[in-house]
């Protein structure tokens, strides 16, 4: 099956409006700075919003589970430009599973280094969100390739837990991926026997949809 490219949609929060401001610490010390929410200038990427759209597209990476399962979904992403136009703080404001939110989280830190925000005719920090959308065609799941894989699989269904060969008695072989809600990293807490899986990377729980 031939995955899409990530679709990726670019929201600016900041606007050419007046500025109005909030508080946060200062990354480089513990002076505190203000992080403008609106801004006279506001920050660009190199070669503008479309040179952004290309950067996302070509850099965002399906991470390896998340492909296995066919996890869609749309993230949004908080992150302040600072004064030298570099990222930091990225934040994810909502979850979608399988190591997208890290995927997103990467994807900004790495970005080149933008214009800085103006206030005053000086750089200053910038607040901004970023949605980005992790799109694939559907597809079918194979409980052969979860198992072939470096990664353990523990089943939420209805509410309940099972293991991988006991949700194959109750989905079958294969199971549709848009039926998949959302799939993130397990942790035996209770260190029930059954779940104890050896042998692999990391292991994630996959809840599926109740309808």
């Amino acid at each position: 099956m031939k995955y899409l490219y990530p679709l990726v949609a670019f929201l600016l929060i900041s606007q050419f409006v007046k500025a109005q401001t909030g508080s946060s610490p200062d990354t480089s010390g513990n002076k505190k700075e203000r992080v403008f929410t609106s801004i006279e200038k506001v920050p660009s990427f190199p070669g503008g919003t479309e040179n952004f759209y290309r950067y996302l597209a070509k850099n965002l990476r399906y991470p390896d589970v998340a492909r296995l399962v066919g996890i869609n979904g749309r993230l949004k992403v908080s992150f302040v430009v600072e004064r030298d136009g570099s990222i930091a703080e990225a934040t994810p404001m909502n979850c979608i599973g399988a190591g997208c939110e890290a995927e997103a989280v990467k994807l900004l830190e790495n970005s080149p280094k933008w214009s800085p925000g103006m206030q005053n005719s000086r750089p200053v920090r910038v607040a901004y969100s970023v949605p980005i959308t992790f799109s694939t065609e559907p597809r079918i799941v194979k409980m052969s390739e979860l198992r072939q894989s470096g990664y353990g699989f523990v089943f939420n269904i209805k509410g309940a837990m099972y293991t991988i060969d006991e949700a194959e008695k109750i989905l079958g072989v294969q199971f549709q991926s848009t039926s998949v809600e959302i799939a993130e990293p397990f942790f035996n807490y209770n260190k029930i026997e059954k779940f104890n899986i050896r042998g692999k990377k990391d292991i994630y729980l996959v809840i599926m949809k109740s309808s």
